[in-house]
């Protein structure tokens, strides 16, 4: 990984302490809760053997419950053969700090197997995680009501349906069972708009910075999201849906694409479509000849653009590459990508970074819903969508029969109608609900950033707003 290139760079982990231990230094906590805060209440470490291909193959996979303030506890799990427990624990300290920031009421926890998937046919990765599922859940470690996890890196739809389904098999009397996962397909208990949720919520993150002219001006730039030049890191999930919203419905500009064997740059624009389904086809950008391709695709994170974009592994900006780092807008689409030594470089030269914590929040703001959505058993929207239809045609009703009886002869424009009439459906209602999620946030955070002469970024003051919140849930718990 990126961050072992140097003696002196931080682990993940160890990065996470230190932006805690900077925003506590200014808040004054009594040293018994900011203790209790920081550390991570508890690691589950299960081996398990699955027989596979004639042998048996043992598995190692981790279940970490950072705190539990709030209950069920909520975060991802990963499948990737680099995954340890410091990672886990960090990744969990990360989820308590980002539902605290956008107020969903959960606790933070993270889950990983030290696995490669593409190592494993389809048959045998739905062993091996219907067993992980089973060691867990034998524990409370995957329940409705206390621990509740959601895909992450080298996980999806299909991972979590077949969790959710082996937790039905385990407790069959379990009305709420649905609801003992998130991120699963709409036909197993889903929500319309999860997938794209991380990539959708960078992009509402970025709307909301470019709302303010003030941070706008802190980050060296003008105007709005229109032809800003990008580069992204990592096409995968997040990355990909990051792209394809920003370009195709902010009109920005997608100069640059790092993949894991190369990346591809046109100072015109990327195709993002077209490049992920090259992806698809061929398992990297190598051979797609509608970009220029670089080998090192690396090089490609301090070449010149507005916004960088890094949407894979943590660590991809560190010591060893930070000082050449040109974008002046950094929005962490990965969790942990900028380390703290990295960070404190970045900051110096003046680049303003949207925080992980509030910049892929995303995912767990819709998993809330789809959580909320499995408990009441109905689908957003099945209530009042007609009766919504139903009022505003009372209107547009009225507005023609005044203009009918009057002769005043002007009539409404169809495609007025027919967006007015429409009601709010499920994918409609979860994407004004992350909006509003994602404004809220922003708008915590820059008031602490704008407001107090200690604070100078948005890291910091994301991390003020979210330990404030944690601290006030143990203080109400008599803590």
């Amino acid at each position: 990984m990126a961050s072992s290139s140097s003696p002196k760079e931080p682990s993940f982990r160890e990065s996470v302490d230190i932006m805690f231990n900077r925003a506590v230094a200014l808040m004054g906590l009594p040293p018994g809760l900011e203790e209790k805060i920081r550390v991570c209440n508890a690691t589950y470490t299960v081996r398990f053997g699955v027989r596979l291909r004639g042998d048996i193959h043992t598995f190692v996979g981790y279940r970490s419950v950072h705190s539990e303030h709030m209950e069920p506890v909520k975060g991802g799990i990963r499948y990737a053969g680099n995954v340890d427990q410091d990672e886990v624990e960090a990744l969990a300290a990360l989820m308590t700090y980002k539902c605290a920031l956008v107020e969903a009421p959960f606790g933070g926890s993270k889950g990983g197997l030290c696995i490669d998937p593409r190592e494993w046919d389809e048959h045998e990765l739905e062993m091996i995680t219907r067993r992980f599922a089973y060691e867990l859940a034998k524990r409370d470690l995957i329940h409705p009501s206390q621990n509740v996890p959601a895909p992450d890196m080298g996980t999806g739809e299909r991972e979590m349906a077949w969790i959710a389904d082996q937790y039905r098999r385990m407790n069959t009397t379990d009305i709420n069972s649905a609801a003992c996962v998130t991120g699963k397909p709409p036909n197993a208990g889903g929500i319309a708009g999860r997938v794209e949720a991380t990539g959708r919520g960078v992009q509402y993150a970025l709307q909301e910075f470019f709302r303010h002219p003030e941070d706008i001006a802190a980050a060296g730039l003008k105007g709005t999201l229109k032809d800003k030049r990008i580069i992204v890191q990592g096409l995968g999930n997040v990355g990909f849906h990051a792209a394809k919203f920003l370009s195709e419905e902010d009109g920005a500009k997608i100069t640059g694409i790092i993949e894991r064997d190369g990346a591809l740059r046109d100072d015109t624009g990327l195709d993002v479509e077209a490049v992920r389904a090259w992806i698809a086809e061929n398992g990297g950008v190598k051979g797609y000849d509608e970009a220029l391709y670089l080998e090192e695709g690396s090089a490609l994170l301090e070449e010149e653009c507005d916004i960088l974009i890094p949407a894979a592994l943590e660590g991809v900006i560190n010591l060893s590459n930070a000082d050449r780092v040109k974008a002046p807008l950094i929005i962490e689409a990965a969790n942990g990508p900028v380390t703290a030594g990295a960070d404190e470089i970045l900051r110096d030269k003046g680049c303003v970074i949207i925080p992980d914590m509030y910049a892929n929040a995303g995912g767990v703001t819709v998993s809330y819903f789809e959580w909320v959505k499995n408990l009441s058993h109905i689908r957003f929207g099945r209530m009042q969508r007609r009766a919504e239809e139903s009022r505003h045609q009372l209107v547009v009703d009225e507005l023609e029969r005044l203009s009918s009886d009057t002769g005043i002869g002007w009539e409404l424009s169809p495609d007025f109608k027919e967006k007015y009439l429409r009601g709010a459906g499920e994918l409609e209602l979860v994407r004004s609900g992350l909006d509003d999620t994602m404004r809220k946030a922003y708008q915590d955070m820059r008031k602490v950033w704008h407001s107090r002469d200690d604070v100078t970024d948005l890291r910091t003051a994301a991390y003020l707003v979210s330990i404030g919140k944690v601290a006030d849930s143990y203080k109400a718990k008599g803590l």
